[in-house]
């Protein structure tokens, strides 16, 4: 793993943004064309399961997912690096409501 990697720098500057609430911030680090599929297929955020396409798209997931919570915090065990991308392995922990969700993750970024 090398520590340098841009995948991982973006990984944590993702991670510090959100876990901040600095809601421009964290949608800065996307490209006007990015997407996030959070999780991966069809949920409550994404019923068709394609993703959120274009910043406005990524800004709505943010005010439907982050913005809701009381504190979110990245827990990484591990992190594995391959090409352009990297993938957290860890927990995120959600504090929601008063209650304490911890989700078990492989994050990838690139």
């Amino acid at each position: 793993m090398s520590e340098e990697h841009p995948a991982r720098i973006a990984a944590r500057a993702s991670q510090t943004a959100a876990s901040a609430r600095r809601k421009d911030e964290w949608l800065a680090l996307f490209a006007e064309d990015g997407c996030v599929e959070d999780p991966v297929g069809p949920s409550g955020f994404d019923p068709e399961g394609k993703g959120h396409h274009g910043r406005e798209a990524i800004a709505a997931f943010y005010d439907m997912t982050i913005a809701n919570t009381e504190s979110l915090e990245f827990l990484v065990d591990d992190v594995l690096v391959c090409g352009n991308e990297c993938v957290n392995v860890g927990t995120i922990r959600t504090t929601l409501a008063g209650n304490i969700i911890d989700a078990r993750v492989y994050s990838c970024t690139g």
